[in-house]
């Protein structure tokens, strides 16, 4: 069967957020060995949507929004980069890598338990057995081991699921609100005003900043992928995908992140994968399918 053109967006965008961020986190756990995590997120924001606003102007695509929509786009600039990325970048100092990505797999969960408070969305069957075969997953991958570490793991693992919960009801927000046309000018002006704020409390809770002539090669490698891929790339096509899907589809992308995650362990510090591991992760691609199966889509 011939795909069509908003199809195979579609699965492009689905590739870069399953992909591409079950890959950052394992980057940002490295790069705050080195910098601070909000001044981090910052840089790396702000950086992004300045690309953004300079390749939208050689396409000549409009950047005007009104006062409503630059107002819709700060607020998830706020729900998504700033408390939703950049708190849980912060975290990150006290949560091991794998823990985080396999606490952020609650997310389609919570935004079908937002749908359901908010809108009195039903939950469909094929979606509540997705999910449930989600959390099946989730609690075989982290009952394996003692996996959060450090004498303040108990504060990163709360702040993560404050994090999820913004993330969650940002989703649903910027599928509902008035925004710009073009998804590609949304991300920008939500990254500029995430970074913004995020340099802000950076500079409130003294976090040292330095310049990137004083990091290390593989810091700013890092930080160039995750600027590129993980932001341009992955976040336009996470806000092209709430407008063409369902939120709680695109949200599927938070069972995919910790095998991302899992595998890049095993590929590039040699972790071992274990038969449990591998069932949790059959476990949760099937929880996926079905969640993707329910009849929940948008039209476009």
């Amino acid at each position: 069967m011939k795909l069509t053109r908003k199809t195979l967006l579609i699965l492009l965008a689905f590739f870069s957020i399953y992909v591409i961020w079950g890959s950052t986190y394992l980057l940002n756990k490295i790069a705050i060995s080195e910098i601070p995590p909000l001044f981090l997120s910052s840089t790396r924001f702000i950086i992004a949507g300045v690309i953004i606003f300079i390749i939208a102007k050689f396409l000549k695509i409009p950047l005007k929004v009104t006062k409503k929509q630059f107002g819709n786009n700060a607020l998830a600039g706020f729900l998504f980069l700033v408390y939703g990325n950049g708190v849980f970048v912060w975290a990150l100092k006290f949560v091991d890598t794998g823990f985080a990505a396999l606490e952020a797999s609650s997310l389609p969960l919570v935004v079908l338990l937002l749908m359901r408070i908010i809108y009195k969305k039903k939950i469909q069957k094929m979606a509540l057995l997705g999910v449930s075969l989600g959390v099946i997953g989730i609690y075989l991958l982290i009952s394996q081991q003692e996996i959060t570490t450090g004498e303040n793991s108990l504060l990163g693992v709360s702040m993560i699921a404050t994090c999820i919960v913004s993330w969650g009801f940002a989703s649903i927000f910027v599928s509902k609100a008035d925004l710009h046309k073009s998804y590609f000018v949304n991300s920008g002006y939500q990254m500029l005003c995430g970074g913004v704020l995020l340099a802000l409390f950076s500079l409130l809770v003294g976090e040292t900043w330095t310049s990137p002539l004083e990091w290390k090669s593989l810091t700013i490698q890092i930080v160039i992928l995750l600027i590129v891929f993980g932001s341009i790339v992955a976040f336009t096509s996470f806000n092209y995908l709430l407008q063409k899907v369902s939120p709680e589809k695109v949200s599927t992308s938070a069972y995919v992140n910790p095998l991302i995650a899992m595998l890049l362990g095993w590929y590039v510090l040699d972790e071992k994968i274990s038969l449990q591991s591998i069932i949790a992760a059959l476990i949760l691609l099937l929880g996926v399918y079905f969640i993707n199966s329910s009849k929940n889509s948008k039209e476009a």
